[in-house]
């Protein structure tokens, strides 16, 4: 029989209980969608695999199974959702193991074969397979699972976010060469990095994602994964952590050649197992530090980061697999009923974060920056720690990124909109001068060049220099007269100016 895979961090228990849940009892609110779900397997053909229970050499291009929940407006009808047991069919196939009789999957994956355990198979979730896409364009959440997981592992949070307008993508966590994961975990974190930026280009084949607005979210091994695909592509805005590694695995995070803390720009939300007992600690040979280091967190310069730590939760209890279907720690575990409560809150602070950064909801934001009991929280269940980014020096490159962003039209109001902003910041004349001349001469955006020159002559009035250059702009694009007036005005700045001189001469005849 098959051994269960060990996730990492998620502590063995010298002494467990059976867990007493059913997923109705977690008590999500659901929002106005009803809840799609597909699944399919595509391919990376930049990248091959191994099946390791086939025993061949045979080398095939990576398998790419993919799970996406996604918003529906379809009239379900008759038609039924999809049961636990179904998700379960899909964590057979990721496995590799198609063919196992479901009587024997509890005895195969992870969890124990009992009552509870059988009941919740049976049970309904909030999706239904294979309905149509609402209509619209929605924002894009690709979820990392943890340690050689499967991509179902938290498909009530995954339901969760699509009810409420998001489309969630997700693939199993599977090794470079073969299903399981090497002895190097430095590779396998890229792997995993690589599958997320697989999803990023999978997603956008669906006309209702919206590709300006993805996020990340991650558990347990899933969060260092995540970190590296942020730091490579930009288009990723934000980034959830479910009790991610990156917490206890900063050097392994560190060893990716990838990995730029400075790159880290984007809101990061961490939310955090309990502190480990000092009995667990001991027993189980955990270095105290865990409760309390966070090095990452402590060295993010340039984002606003959220901590929230969730003091009845113990790791495996950020999935919904572990909620449902792990064995409970005597030793440290709280009451079914205060797990799935704190699972509760976790679902709703992200939800919160996401509606905040993705869709600029300043609801959504002050939620999010609440004290914990003003949002409802019930004291000692959750503590909050919020990180501002530091200051950062606002420079003609951003300028100018948000200067072409409009197309160079009204600059006079964004220079004035950025100084309120960033009170310190001055336009150097000369860097002006020089792209309003690389825009003139490009005939594609003469008139943006001029505009810049416009916005330099208000800025700097006295320059005769940006006035000559103002006026090569007017003469470029063929007004003849205003070319004329400003030549003479930078001859009224500098008498001595022989190309203005030069110029009206050659205009005048």
């Amino acid at each position: 029989m098959r051994l269960a895979i060990v996730l990492i961090f998620v502590l063995f228990q010298a002494n467990v209980i059976n867990g007493q849940t059913s997923l109705n009892e977690i008590d999500l609110n659901n929002g106005k969608y009803k809840v799609g779900f597909r699944h399919y397997t595509t391919s990376d053909s930049t990248r091959t695999y191994s099946r390791i229970y086939d025993y061949s050499n045979k080398k095939i291009t990576r398998p790419i199974p993919v799970s996406i929940w996604y918003p529906s407006e379809q009239n379900i009808g008759y038609k039924k959702p999809v049961k636990i047991l179904d998700y379960f069919e899909i964590l057979k196939e990721e496995e590799e193991w198609e063919y196992l009789p479901n009587e024997q999957i509890l005895n195969w994956f992870y969890y124990p074969n009992t009552s509870a355990n059988q009941n919740h198979l049976k049970e309904q979730t909030k999706a239904y397979s294979e309905i149509e896409f609402a209509n619209g364009k929605f924002p894009i959440i690709v979820y990392t699972p943890s340690f050689q997981a499967t991509s179902i592992e938290n498909f009530a949070l995954c339901e969760y976010l699509a009810s409420h307008g998001y489309i969630v993508i997700s693939s199993p966590s599977r090794g470079t060469e073969t299903r399981w994961f090497s002895n190097n975990n430095a590779k396998e974190m890229e792997t995993q990095a690589r599958d997320v930026e697989f999803l990023i280009k999978e997603v956008g084949k669906f006309p209702m994602a919206n590709y300006n607005k993805i996020a990340i979210m991650g558990f347990s091994f899933g969060g260092l994964s995540n970190v590296i695909a942020q730091n490579r592509n930009e288009k990723v805005k934000a980034i959830v952590s479910l009790d991610g590694t990156e917490r206890y695995q900063y050097a392994l995070l560190k060893e990716s050649p990838f990995f730029d803390i400075e790159k880290m720009k984007v809101p990061y939300l961490h939310m955090a197992q309990k502190d480990i007992p000092e009995k667990v600690l001991k027993e189980d040979n955990i270095k105290a530090e865990l409760n309390t280091k966070f090095e990452l967190y402590d060295s993010i310069p340039k984002s606003k980061a959220y901590r929230f730590k969730f003091h009845n939760l113990t790791h495996s209890y950020f999935s919904t697999l572990g909620i449902l279907f792990a064995n409970r720690d005597k030793r440290q575990d709280k009451s079914d009923s205060e797990i799935m409560e704190s699972y509760k809150w976790a679902s709703t602070y992200t939800l919160n974060f996401l509606n905040a950064f993705l869709e600029n909801d300043n609801k959504a934001l002050k939620f999010i920056e609440n004290k914990p009991s003003d949002n409802g929280v019930r004291n000692g269940l959750i503590t909050q720690r919020t990180k501002q980014p530091e200051s950062a020096t606002f420079t003609f490159r951003d300028f100018n990124d948000l200067a072409s962003n409009q197309n160079y039209q009204s600059l006079s109001q964004l220079y004035d909109s950025t100084a309120k902003k960033h009170p310190s910041f001055k336009i150097p004349e000369g860097n002006l001068n020089t792209l309003g001349l690389q825009l003139v001469f490009n005939p594609n955006t003469s008139e943006q060049g001029v505009n810049i020159f416009l916005l330099a002559t208000k800025l700097y009035p006295n320059s005769a220099n940006l006035f000559d250059s103002l006026a090569e702009g007017y003469l470029f694009v063929g007004s003849k007269d205003k070319a004329i007036e400003n030549f003479k005005k930078s001859l009224e700045l500098n008498s001595q100016n022989q190309n203005a001189i030069d110029r009206l001469k050659q205009l005048k005849e």
